[in-house]
């Protein structure tokens, strides 16, 4: 390998904070400076050098291999551009590069900081803060919260009666007002809607309470990193809940913004949380997934040590009441790569979903993913029932057997399982449909592109379907919904997978598929037609969760659209392109992009959406967009 591996410096910096199960690549090039991130310049002072500056040199024998498509997971230069220093700072200093960063100098760090984003620190200005409310606006009126969507209940349905929307509303829909994110290439936080408030995380770490009618804030608490969690309402207790990439799980007010407890879930260096908590039988289950599969780069790095988990937090004051590991045992010594580094094993199985709280039998459920290095065990690809009151191990049903694999796979050196994937987490939350009769089923999605119909009782398999030929990036992404016994599945599927592997494109299933949950049986099939034309990072599947509402449901795209279809016959009711740029509350110009993570939240008549994925070969944006009827 080449000296770029050198400190693997900042071979992650954007990718190692965010996580999607089983990483792919970034793209070598990106488009022209995201709309509506140009005022960042204009409030930093003079411009730098960049062809004299010294950060150029480090960024060069540090970072730029990486950057430049040496790590294909690895941000484009033209993103990091994007970033404020404060935040590429930050990432080297205590948050998620800080292992990497620490053979740099202070000095050092700084000078790359200032290379990238072309802004002296003595001169940078961070982005004013959102117009606060002020009088009656202020306050926290109207309904609460719903318990609905994740952290609640992952079947993401909006009854009338909760979100004021139905497939009849759904032509009538218009953009009220959006707001920008300052200094970010992506919006991946579910919105929670109530109190005639909008609470949401952001890529720089700060969660917003903003006015459903307005846009102004009402407070904003800023974390220590990314929030791409779902912000969690506890109505009754009016206490918000979410995660940050570093692996803290935090407890706010939600009328005040005041922070309550925060806590760390896992020591793990590489620990992350991109799942959302969920509250259920008086505990907060939050999952645990890592970034290790990035650290398995350098040949040098002994792989790997991790183990995904599940933690049950009490949720009043932070105390953690069990903790159970996906891989029950420590990762052991199984032998050495040709490089001399030692193999640990088995480890992985991060745990990315939001658990499923069954409150009938006080059970949690939730997926894993692959394993990081050799031996591939039973504990991957897997779904499992924990009794919620201890975290014991009920039973676990195996989906695909001997996947292991790491990032090191894709630039080809030694640290690469000998499995070598195939990639195929659990990423989605599994969702609990009754059918009637007292009957339950869970029903599971994978990234291999299949869909699962599984008893609860004992994770039987009780039909499977496939809608896809999946992949690293392909099949069920973030999350599926449920209308009754109607199951929405999203499927990825991207046209250029960027993974090195050959998928049967007759079997590319990328759109939405709608099928019955007691059958698995088909009721119909949209796929997308690719209307992507030049632009760049754009492709017809859907990676974000979706969200039903009576009669519909609705999807964000890779391609930037939001996109509402019929419940019965899967026609498209209703569209919106969100890469259009727009005017925010805030005066600036900016834009969505991918759509990749979050869905839809719906309340009191409004649908409000995050657009913006500017990572793995998507399109970034930063904005949150506010529908009406």
């Amino acid at each position: 390998m080449r000296g770029w591996l050198k400190g693997a410096t900042l071979a992650c910096l954007v990718a190692a904070s965010v996580g999607i199960a089983g990483f792919v690549g970034i793209g070598q090039a990106a488009p022209a400076r995201m709309k509506g991130t140009d005022d960042l310049q204009s409030r930093a002072g003079p411009a730098i050098d960049p062809e004299t500056h010294p950060g150029r040199g480090l960024f060069a024998a540090n970072c730029l291999g990486c950057h430049a498509g040496g790590v294909p997971k690895a941000p484009a230069v033209i993103w990091l551009e994007m970033m404020s220093p404060d935040m590429i700072l930050g990432a080297m200093r205590g948050g998620i590069m800080t292992q990497q960063a620490a053979h740099l100098t202070a000095d050092q760090q700084q000078q790359i900081a200032e290379y990238l984003t072309r802004t002296r620190l003595a001169d940078y200005r961070p982005p004013a803060p959102p117009r606060q409310c002020t009088g009656r606006v202020a306050r926290f009126t109207g309904a609460p919260p719903a318990r609905i969507s994740w952290g609640h209940d992952n079947r993401r349905f909006v009854p009338e009666a909760v979100g004021g929307l139905t497939a009849a509303d759904v032509p009538g829909l218009k953009l009220k007002w959006a707001f920008a994110y300052p200094g970010a290439v992506r919006a991946r936080s579910q919105p929670a809607l109530g109190w005639n408030s909008i609470f949401v995380g952001s890529h720089d770490g700060t969660v917003y309470a903003l006015d459903i009618d307005s846009g102004c804030a009402k407070w904003t608490f800023r974390a220590s990193a990314e929030v791409r969690t779902a912000i969690v309402v506890d109505p009754d207790s009016r206490r918000l809940y979410f995660g940050d990439v570093l692996g803290r799980t935090y407890a706010l007010d939600a009328m005040t913004g005041r922070e309550l407890w925060r806590v760390k879930v896992e020591d793990h260096a590489n620990a992350t949380i991109t799942g959302s908590p969920t509250l259920g039988g008086g505990r907060l289950y939050v999952p645990v997934s890592s970034l290790e599969v990035t650290s398995a780069v350098d040949p040098a790095y002994a792989c790997c040590t991790f183990r995904g988990a599940v933690v049950a937090l009490d949720p009043a004051t932070g105390a953690v009441l069990w903790k159970t590991y996906s891989i029950p045992a420590p990762p052991a010594p199984h032998g050495r790569t040709a490089a001399g580094t030692d193999i640990l094993g088995p480890s992985g199985a991060p745990v990315w979903t939001t658990p499923t709280y069954d409150a009938s039998r006080d059970r949690v459920y939730f997926g894993t993913g692959e394993n990081y290095s050799s031996p591939a065990d039973e504990n991957s690809d897997a779904l499992f029932a924990l009794n919620a009151a201890t975290g014991h191990i009920l039973w676990r049903t195996q989906f695909t057997s001997g996947d292991a694999w790491n990032a090191a796979c894709m630039v080809g050196n030694d640290n690469c399982p000998e499995e070598n994937g195939p990639d195929y987490d659990l990423a989605a939350s599994p969702l609990l449909v009754a059918l009637g009769g007292n009957r339950d089923i869970l029903v599971v999605g994978q990234k291999s592109g299949m869909a699962y119909g599984v008893e609860p009782a004992n994770g039987r398999v009780v039909w499977q379907q496939r809608l896809g030929h999946g992949g690293t990036q392909g099949g069920v992404h973030f999350g599926m919904s449920a209308e009754g016994g109607t199951i929405y599945v999203p499927i990825v599927d991207m046209v250029n997978t960027y993974d090195g592997r050959d998928y049967d494109a007759r079997l590319n299933g990328a759109g939405i598929h709608a099928l019955d949950a007691a059958t698995g049986a088909i009721l119909w099939r949209h796929r997308n037609a690719n209307v992507c034309g030049e632009r760049p990072f754009c492709d017809p599947g859907v990676s974000a969760a979706t969200t039903a509402i009576p009669g519909a449901v609705i999807a964000g795209h890779l391609d930037g659209w939001l996109r509402i279809y019929d419940r019965a016959d899967g026609r498209l009711l209703w569209s919106h392109d969100t890469t259009t740029p727009v005017r925010t509350v805030s005066g600036q110009m900016a834009s969505g992009g991918s759509m990749s993570g979050p869905g839809a939240a719906v309340h009191e008549g409004r649908l409000v959406v995050n657009s913006g994925y500017g990572l793995y070969y998507h399109m970034p944006g930063n904005v949150l967009l506010v529908f009406g009827k």
